[in-house]
Formats: C-alpha cells, sequence, structure tokens
C-alpha cells in the first residue's frame, strides 16, 4: 500500500543525517550511505501531508491554541494501539522529548542527585543529564543469550542515597529490546522501594516488529503509576522528528503540577506545525504504522545476513525500533580501525557505540530506516570493506 522502496534525496535539505554525515564523520555526501540519525529515509502518512499542506495553503502561521483534537488523537491512539487508557488532562505537549528528560530532571530532581540509566542506552540522556548538572549513574546492562537484561541486584549494592531517578528506556535503544512486563515490573516494585521517580522513554513503543508484544510501563506496573512519568511521541513512529513534539504523560496530580510549573518557567509552547502534524498521524496512521514496521523487519533481515558473513561481526537480535546494534568487538581489532573500514572504505555513516555509555565499546549503530536496496548496498559495503577476514 505504501512505497517504502522510494528513494527520496535528502541532500541538501538542511537535513542533519545527510547533510551533516561529511563534517561529523567524513563520509562524502555524493556517494555515502546515512545510517546514523535516528529518522526515517520515509514519507509520512498521505493525512499528514494534507494536513499540513491545508496550513500552508491557508496562509496565516500564528500560534497554535486549542489542542483538544490533539489531545484526543493521543488517546485514540494509546487506547487502540496499547490498551491504555489516558486521560487528556494527563498530557503535557513539549518541545520534544530531549527537552522533556531535561524538564524533568529540572522538576524532580536537584543538581548533584544521580540519575540512573542502564547502559548502553540512547546518549541524549547522560548529555541531559550533564548539562543540568545532575550525576550520571550508570548500571550496565548484562548480555545474555544475545540480549540485554537490567542487574537491579548489582544496581542495589551500588546506591549511595542520592539517587533521585531511573530513565528507562522502553523499548531498548540501541539493543532493540522489547522488556518483558515481569522486568518492568521488577523495576517498578525497586524504584518504589528505593523511593526513585521512573521516568519511561517511550518514543519507539510504537516499532514493535511483527511477533513481538509490548506493554507500555503503566499496564506493566499499575500498582506503582503514581511514581511514573511516560514520554511518548509520533516522531519515530511516523518520521515527524523535524516536527519537535512529544507528549510527557503525567497520571499523578502532584508531579504533574511540579512538572507543570518548570514547563510554565521555561516559557515554552507548542511548534504549530508539530501539533498539527501529530494530529493526523494519531488519528488516520493506523495503516502506515503496521505496514512500516513490516518493512523495517525485512530490511532488519537482510542487514542481519549480510553482517552474519562477516568473520566475528554479530548483530543484536532486533525485536523494536529501527536500530541494529552491531559488535565489531571479536574481530580483533582497534575500534579506530572498524571505524576507518566502515567509514573510509564502505563510506557509511553510523553512531559510535562508546557514544551509548559503558557497554558500547566494540559496538556501531547503523539505521534500518531506509529503502530496501540501500541497506542491501550498504550491506555489500561493510562485506567489501571487512573482506580480507572472510
Amino acid at each position: 500500500m505504501f512505497d517504502f522502496d522510494k528513494i527520496i534525496d535528502r541532500r541538501g535539505t538542511h537535513c542533519a543525517k545527510w547533510d551533516m554525515m561529511e563534517p561529523i564523520f567524513g563520509v562524502p555526501a555524493e556517494d555515502g550511505i546515512a545510517m546514523w540519525v535516528a529518522d526515517m529515509d520515509f514519507r509520512p502518512p498521505v493525512e499528514v501531508i494534507d494536513a499540513l499542506r491545508a496550513s500552508v495553503e491557508h496562509g496565516v502561521f500564528g500560534y497554535y491554541g486549542d489542542d483538544r483534537a490533539y489531545r484526543a488523537a493521543i488517546q485514540g491512539w494509546m487506547g487502540r494501539r496499547h490498551g491504555w487508557e489516558v486521560d487528556p488532562d494527563w498530557i503535557s505537549t513539549v518541545h520534544g522529548l530531549v527537552a522533556g528528560v531535561a524538564l524533568c530532571l529540572k522538576a524532580f530532581s536537584e543538581a548533584g542527585d544521580g540519575v540512573i540509566l542502564f547502559t548502553p542506552v540512547y546518549h541524549a540522556f547522560a548529555r541531559m543529564i550533564t548539562a543540568n548538572d545532575r550525576v550520571v549513574v550508570e548500571s550496565p546492562l548484562v548480555e545474555r543469550d544475545g540480549r540485554y537484561e537490567m542487574d537491579l541486584d548489582a544496581l542495589a549494592a551500588s546506591l549511595t542515597g542520592r539517587e533521585r531517578m531511573v530513565i528507562f528506556c522502553s523499548p531498548h535503544n540501541p539493543g532493540g529490546r522489547i522488556w518483558e512486563p515481569a522486568e518492568t515490573k521488577a523495576l517498578a516494585e525497586f524504584c518504589a522501594a528505593h523511593d526513585l521517580l521512573l521516568v519511561a522513554d517511550e518514543i519507539h513503543h510504537d516499532l514493535i516488529l511483527p511477533g513481538g508484544r509490548h506493554t507500555v510501563t503503566p499496564l506493566a506496573a499499575p500498582e506503582h503509576r503514581d511514581r511514573m512519568v511516560m514520554l511518548t511521541a509520533p516522531s519515530k513512529t511516523f518520521n515527524l522528528a523535524g516536527g519537535m513534539t512529544g507528549n510527557v504523560i503525567i497520571e499523578n496530580p502532584a508531579l504533574k503540577e511540579r512538572f507543570y510549573k518548570v514547563q510554565a518557567a521555561a516559557g515554552a509552547s507548542p511548534n504549530r506545525f508539530g501539533m498539527i502534524m501529530s494530529t493526523a498521524a494519531y488519528a488516520h496512521g493506523d495503516a502506515w504504522c503496521d505496514e512500516v514496521r513490516g518493512y523495517i523487519a525485512g530490511n532488519a533481515e537482510v542487514f542481519d545476513e549480510g553482517i552474519a558473513k562477516i568473520p566475528g561481526a554479530r548483530s543484536m537480535k532486533l525485536q523494536a525500533t529501527y536500530l541494529a546494534w552491531v559488535d565489531f568487538g571479536a574481530l580483533g581489532m582497534a575500534e579506530e580501525e572498524v571505524k576507518a573500514r566502515v567509514r573510509g572504505q564502505a563510506r557509511v555513516a553510523a553512531n559510535d557505540g562508546p557514544t551509548f555509555g559503558t557497554g558500547g565499546e566494540g559496538y556501531l549503530r547503523f539505521n534500518l530506516a531506509t529503502p530496501r536496496s540501500r541497506v542491501l548496498d550498504a550491506v555489500g559495503r561493510l562485506r567489501e570493506a571487512f573482506a580480507d577476514l572472510q
């Protein structure tokens, strides 16, 4: 129904992913493949484009107001896609979820407080924690049977009493892991036992690959919903990152009031175009979302097959997201040599594993949300770059 095979040239469009890969990674724009920034190379549902076109044709771009349709669209999406009944009054709109994380840090912690991350994990978390004068507390994930698991016993033994918050990435980026309800419940119980706020970033929770099942954090541990903050967004689901629109969903009235106070002090207001696009996507994007998940799964299959032919390289089994996490550690070469081959010989721009924190050493992250022909091209280049090992 949707043409995800179409190559759309994003170069020269102020696109961070394609226009910045040469300055940052040295991968030439003319024939390089951008597989780093987490956005898609696909057009969103046509209803999103139509809604934006109608706004452009109207021609007046003032402040956005009356967000009832937007809140209702979120409520409908969460109900039918996740079985989660959200009260519209719980929803606060933020200028993207990285900004949402920063507001949570200001609302629910003080300078010098510890914030727990299960690493390796999305690098912007640590950046925001440090920028807001909080302390990153790493709890390294343990890999068992090819997937990551939390080690709550080790975390408990390391606590100092200065920790105030856990930022929980669910599904996990970069590992592509869907946490089982029992794991999420155990974490929520851990937070309750140690008086920690649980901030769940579920920006990828719509991108569950076929055969997988995700349970949103409040439904996995409903008895602990009063100490949870949920972060969601349509940006990854529908490729609307440029709209800079995310949702902070807080059920506890006291926590909600603390968050709103900090948000008001920041003087933030919604992005008009992001709100228009998000409303249309949540209201009309079901079929598009279903199909893109299947397409990403196909991309993951051909990518994994190609990586498996490089002796010593291994990609973690992808259950969710469109981000492949590849371990080059067993190749027996320095990380700089691996990166030189990937970027210099294969001309593929991918994220450095160490930027995701402890446990990222030896890894690179590849974005698979691109036409399949490009994935096949990238795999062929990677195999050629490591041909001397085969």
